[in-house]
């Protein structure tokens, strides 16, 4: 054990006790993204963290292979914090966990070992990969039909209560544990909303959006309400999305700014979005892995369809935020298609492996898109050479299949068992005869 490992891990064993701590919850994710965990006692925690804490890996998806269910959960103690709408007395906490096996070697189907791996790609090239998160959702009456709580749109300051206290509250709890919000608002469907989680290093990121998902759903569930984060729960209207806002740091200097380029966008920024633009349709699966995603990357509902960038409109995959001078650390490369029911650790090792392969292959950048994408002419947009984003769950299999950077950024494991799953749903999707099926064809057919 480091220094710096066992300085917080005394650290973790002092703050426990301050606050009166009696049960850690140990949280990992599946390969789908699902939060998983079991807690334990205060009594346990000093063991937990120098051995780790056994459990059967064998019910959770994308872990065990026959013979290898047992595993252990070593908790991250960097992630230690206090769950504040807990009591306090006799208080909560929880800890990120890294998985590895019962002797302790590595386990490859752990998702955040995954993005650990690509992150170590990008430090052995001198950088380091933040990211932001524009978190959207809808607060519902219930889980078992979709109905909306307001009717109010965009940026809209009317009450609508209890959804404006609800992201009150969400923001204030999300601060006591760490994790900054620079905004949050209504945003364009009725009953949907946004918070915008503030910049930070992407392992940072992806626990935090992890944990910003399961507040809003407790704090909502406290108030007899649903929090979703489906990415199209309703036709109709805007689904919802998780943009992502990224960039690559060199110690303080943010390497995407470039004071002497016209948009302030450097050549390695520029490669980068390069790699993106083309490996954007073979990595889709990862941001975008469930049936309904497809339902929001349609026409008409602020979502992108076609691999583009810009640095102005809002209807591309890619967008460089404009510029504002003496900011040049929030210079940045918006990639718009994921949803919030992504696995963020594999979102984020996906797209920094094509960034990577951008500026590693020195990938050229096509011209940036001027106009509305959307608004052209089938002919306009094959003249500029666009791809599509995948139109289906199936479409986006085929394609991440054969993607020599997705097998080789994920890895075997989590590479094999993703599309086995995803197969296995899409198969089962296909078999559904829908109620739109029933009322479309029955009397007439």
């Amino acid at each position: 054990m480091t220094t710096e490992s066992t300085t917080q891990r005394d650290e973790v064993l002092r703050l426990a006790h301050e606050a009166d701590v009696k049960f850690i919850r140990l949280w990992f994710t599946d390969i789908l993204g699902h939060l998983k965990g079991f807690a334990i006692t205060v009594n346990d925690l000093e063991e937990a963290l120098d051995r780790g804490v056994g459990f059967d890996g064998s019910a959770i998806d994308g872990f065990a292979r026959h013979h290898e269910s047992d595993m252990r959960a070593y908790p991250d103690p960097s992630t230690f914090t206090l769950l504040p709408w807990r009591p306090r007395q006799n208080a909560v906490a929880r800890m990120f966990c890294d998985i590895r096996h019962q002797r302790g070697q590595t386990f490859l189907g752990d998702p955040r070992y995954v993005l650990k791996r690509n992150l170590e790609k990008a430090e052995a090239l001198g950088y380091t990969y933040n990211v932001g998160a524009e978190l959207e959702f809808f607060y519902l009456q219930n889980s078992h039909t979709p109905e909306l709580l307001d009717s109010n749109g965009y940026f809209d300051q009317l009450s609508s209560y209890p959804a404006t206290e609800l992201r009150r509250d969400t923001v204030l709890h999300l601060g006591e544990m760490g994790i900054p919000v620079k905004y949050s608002h209504h945003e364009g469907a009725p009953s949907q909303h946004e918070i915008d989680l503030e910049y930070t290093n992407a392992l940072t990121m992806a626990d935090n959006i992890l944990t910003a998902k399961l507040v809003v759903k407790e704090l909502a569930l406290l108030q007899n309400v649903y929090a979703t984060f489906m990415p199209k729960p309703v036709s109709g209207i805007n689904g919802s999305g998780l943009h992502l806002h990224q960039s690559l740091f060199r110690d303080e200097t943010n390497g995407f700014f470039d004071p002497d380029d016209e948009q302030y966008l450097s050549q390695l920024g520029k490669k980068f979005i390069a790699g993106l633009i083309a490996h954007a349709p073979e990595i889709t699966l990862v941001t975008n892995q469930w049936v309904n995603s497809y339902k929001r990357l349609i026409p008409g509902f602020e979502a992108p369809i076609y691999v583009s960038w810009t640095h102005v409109n809002r209807s591309d995959l890619i967008r460089v935020p404009t510029y504002e001078p003496g900011t040049e650390t929030s210079l940045r490369i918006e990639y718009r298609s994921p949803d919030p029911a992504c696995n963020p650790y594999l979102a984020f090792s996906v797209m920094l492996a094509a960034g990577l392969k951008g500026i590693e292959d020195d990938y050229q950048i096509p011209p940036p898109v001027v106009g509305n994408v959307l608004e052209m002419s089938p002919q306009r947009r094959q003249s500029l050479g666009l791809k599509t984003l995948p139109t289906s769950l199936g479409e986006a299999i085929s394609l991440a299949e054969s993607s020599e950077l997705m097998y080789e950024s994920l890895g075997d494991h989590v590479f094999n068992s993703l599309i086995a799953n995803k197969q296995m749903e899409w198969e089962d999707y296909r078999s559904q005869v829908t109620d739109y099926e029933v009322s479309r064809y029955l009397s007439t057919l």
